[in-house]
């Protein structure tokens, strides 16, 4: 809330042009948190949902010409240390089969979201396909938080009463979820590329 009240829309703009650009940042979060203070009342829906769909198109664009100017040799910097040469070979394959599927639903695939702008720049896509293909997962992605932001909203208090002597208990589950996601995610992703 302080954030947002020092910083504004022109935090949530920032936030999304780090998390566009693959680093981590709580830009999802900050989007939702966003959709609460809509139901609060506090922010605007349509200027949100604008600054947000900007500013996600900017990080994206911005790491599209990156990879356009540096090709996947960018793969061998430091900030990708954690990525595999299989993981950019299976990323090679989906652009090649299909862009809008790479793009779109790529943005929705651990550790693939990551490279997906990077990985259109340096494969030669055209930038209006690329800009046309993101814009798409960028309006559901955002719509998608702020609604749950606004979901939560209506039942906050609830939620907040809930979760008071929970909170601990509440965020291992979430760490828990997540790895088993991960987990799975990665275990039909290995099982697609043994049968390629």
């Amino acid at each position: 809330m302080e954030f947002f009240r020092n910083y504004g829309l022109a935090g949530l703009l920032g936030g999304l042009v780090i998390e566009a650009l693959g680093f981590p940042f709580p830009g999802g979060v900050m989007v939702m948190f966003s959709g609460f203070l809509v139901n609060q009342n506090e922010m605007n829906f349509y200027q949100v949902f604008l600054v947000s769909v900007i500013g996600f198109n900017i990080g994206a664009v911005a790491a599209y010409f990156i990879g356009w100017r540096m090709g996947e040799s960018i793969f061998n910097n430091k900030r990708f240390k954690s990525v595999t040469k299989d993981q950019i070979k299976r990323a090679r394959s989906w652009i090649e089969q299909s862009a809008p599927l790479f793009i779109i639903a790529g943005r929705f695939v651990p550790m693939v979201s990551n490279l997906t702008p990077y990985m259109a720049g340096a494969s030669g896509l055209k930038l209006a396909h690329f800009l046309f293909y993101n814009f798409i997962f960028t309006v559901i992605w955002v719509s998608a938080n702020i609604s749950i932001g606004m979901l939560f909203g209506q039942k906050w208090p609830e939620i907040a009463s809930y979760l008071h002597n929970r909170l601990p208990l509440a965020i291992m589950a979430l760490i828990i979820v997540y790895f088993a996601i991960k987990f799975l995610i990665k275990q039909i992703c290995q099982a697609r590329s043994e049968r390629v």
